[in-house]
């Protein structure tokens, strides 16, 4: 056999053997997911962020015809399980269901995280935002929320409002009114939004931040009363209801947003898989009428995408330095 021949053969064996390979991993890709696939909720079960990313994730399973399973891993405002997200295998079986507090706050109000929001991950897709609605306990003497800032101007630090955690919406939405209104408010941390609006209810704590969709069905059921929404512009469930940007805040406008995230190098194919599939679920109009029903807004399908998602990410990411550099917020 001359050389050439011998050369001939031997690109033949590589390319059949580069084909073999490649092969079973296009298999692979087009079988996925072959197993359950885990999301990562950094907080405790029964919140909203739990709440919402189950409701969301049955649906997603569905169409990926693999069950979802939802892992609480709470801690330190969301970080720890943003962390072990991070450093997850990145073969499209671990997820995390990302929150504004550890994916756009937490570099602004950590000085040690071990995770970057916008390197160390994929971007999948983002969720509907949810507005907050501020809460009092039902005699509390303020009854608008102009009341309440006058209030609390002449009485610093008075006011006590409940939160469900370090780092959680409530938190950092609350720490955004009271720099915006120029007032001072002690919060307290509760481990999950559930026991910090009981002691809303119980008249224990002043008030509370919540998102629309876990305090409806407490202001519908007169346990609190609600004050203001943080939205824009008034939400037809709440149609009563002034928001802060109409009364005492113009341009006030706050909503908590969620996103699913991958660990960085997860395969491409797989990310759009996963997100072609939230897409699927989004064009349900029954299911997204449930959501607006709980006065979760919808948005445009372009900013549901992966890449609107990173960008996002980045944006608030140095949207909460800035905050934290004016109003001197942090966590450590």
């Amino acid at each position: 056999m001359n050389f050439k021949s011998m050369r001939r053969s031997a690109l033949s064996l590589l390319a059949a053997s580069c084909l073999a390979v490649a092969v079973p991993l296009v298999q692979a890709q087009d079988v996925y997911p072959s197993k359950p696939v885990t999301w990562v909720v950094p907080f405790a079960p029964g919140g909203p962020t739990d709440a919402l990313a189950r409701h969301i994730a049955e649906r997603v399973a569905r169409e990926l015809k693999q069950p979802i399973i939802i892992e609480n891993a709470a801690g330190a405002g969301g970080t720890v399980g943003a962390a072990k997200v991070a450093k997850a295998k990145n073969d499209g079986y671990t997820f995390l269901v990302g929150h504004m507090g550890y994916m756009g706050a937490a570099p602004a109000l950590y000085k040690k995280l071990a995770y970057d929001p916008v390197k160390d991950f994929e971007a999948v897709f983002r969720f509907p935002d949810t507005p907050l609605v501020l809460m009092v306990r039902n005699d509390h003497p303020a009854k608008t929320i102009k009341d309440l800032v006058e209030h609390s101007k002449k009485n610093p630090e008075q006011v006590n409002i409940s939160n469900a955690g370090v780092g959680s919406s409530s938190h950092l939405i609350a720490a955004l009114f009271a720099n915006a209104a120029g007032i001072k408010v002690t919060q307290i941390a509760y481990k999950g939004a559930g026991p910090a609006l009981v002691d809303v209810i119980g008249g224990q704590v002043d008030g509370m931040f919540d998102q629309t969709n876990t305090a409806l069905p407490q202001i519908q059921q007169k346990k609190v009363r609600a004050m203001a929404v943080t939205s824009k512009v008034r939400l037809p469930q709440l149609k009563d209801v002034p928001t802060l940007n109409e009364t005492a805040l113009p341009g006030f406008e706050a909503s908590t947003w969620y996103g699913i995230y991958a660990p960085k190098g997860t395969p491409k194919a797989i990310v759009d898989k996963v997100q072609n599939a939230y897409l699927q679920v989004m064009k349900d109009k029954e299911y997204t009428g449930k959501m607006v029903t709980q006065a979760i807004q919808l948005l445009p399908e372009k900013d549901y995408l992966g890449a609107s998602l990173a960008l996002h990410t980045e944006a608030e990411v140095a949207r909460w330095r800035a905050v934290a550099a004016r109003s001197g917020l942090t966590l450590e």
